[in-house]
């Protein structure tokens, strides 16, 4: 749990108090895109969409509601894994409009997103979530690519735990202890292996976060780009964010970037958070001994073994 800038608590003098709080628990942000996976996970829990199927994503746009969607580009038909790997707003709304509006909303609920992570420490944010009766089909659109809810990166963190474990959703924590922790089976583990191998396709030479690969291991996640909400609406300022998981083959880590208000020619996560996420997840595995899962990395491994085993 790092914050930057940060400063030194020995010293206080002439820091902002602003610099003084967590931001991993306190700042909230529109998560963007890192929702998607949320679309598809209850498209395919609820049976409207199989893992097979497509998406018909032309012309490139769609309307809600007198209110126009668009993606960067027309892709016609895609696949759930390429709806995450283009990161298609039209995709991600399509799926979350196939189920019925409370099997997508109690979906939040179940992965956390509306309550506190479980770390237990002062000053945590439960987020903001707009609970009302009625939803539209415009506002469940904006939900389903991450707007209209704002969460906090332990949040995320945990929601993209729970993918990694299976389904299985546990509070955050940041004492290991031998005490275990209370579990809620939030989709089957199928259904949470589907997303997480659709996710995969994110960190690749042609996904949004081709920038996050680490060679040698197989990672998946998803981008995040969100404006800032002013008075009114929403303004020239971002948040990028990237969310991932790794290795895939036996998750063992979750990394969350934020990165808030980014300068410079740069703003979508993939340019600015998604390599600092690739830095990050490539030191950690390397600290655990983690060992690399991709092919080429095993069968390089491989033909080692058996060169060690010639010698003996």
């Amino acid at each position: 749990m790092v914050n930057s800038p940060s400063f030194n608590p020995n010293n206080r003098v002439n820091v902002p108090i602003h610099r003084y709080r967590n931001r991993a628990i306190t700042d909230t942000f529109e998560p963007g895109s890192t929702m998607k996976p949320l679309a598809v996970m209850n498209a395919l829990d609820y049976g409207s969409y199989g893992t097979l199927d497509l998406v018909d994503t032309s012309p490139g746009f769609v309307r809600i509601g007198g209110r126009r969607i668009p993606d960067p580009k027309n892709r016609g038909m895609l696949s759930l894994a390429d709806v995450l790997k283009y990161s298609s707003n039209v995709g991600s709304t399509k799926l979350a409009l196939s189920t019925p509006k409370d099997s997508f909303l109690s979906l939040f609920y179940r992965m956390g997103l509306v309550d506190s992570s479980g770390v237990d420490l002062v000053g945590e944010s439960a987020g903001l979530f707009n609970e009302q009766r009625r939803w539209s089909d415009s506002e469940i659109a904006s939900l389903s690519f991450g707007y209209g809810i704002s969460v906090t990166a332990a949040q995320l963190a945990r929601m993209y735990t729970t993918i990694g474990a299976g389904g299985i959703s546990r509070p955050l924590s940041i004492v290991k202890t031998d005490f275990a922790k209370p579990t809620d089976k939030v989709v089957s583990e199928d259904v949470a292996r589907d997303v997480l191998s659709m996710m995969e396709s994110v960190i690749s030479t042609e996904g949004s976060g081709k920038n996050a690969i680490v060679k040698g291991y197989r990672l998946a996640g998803k981008t995040g780009t969100s404006q800032k909400a002013t008075a009114g609406g929403y303004g020239h300022d971002y948040v990028n964010t990237f969310a991932g998981i790794g290795p895939v083959s036996n998750p063992r880590i979750v990394t969350v970037v934020v990165i808030n208000d980014p300068k410079g020619d740069y703003y979508y996560g993939g340019e600015t958070a998604a390599p600092t996420f690739g830095k990050i997840m490539q030191q950690t595995l390397r600290l655990l001994n983690v060992p690399p899962d991709a092919a080429d990395q095993q069968i390089q491994l491989a033909e080692i073994k058996r060169g060690s085993s010639n010698v003996n």
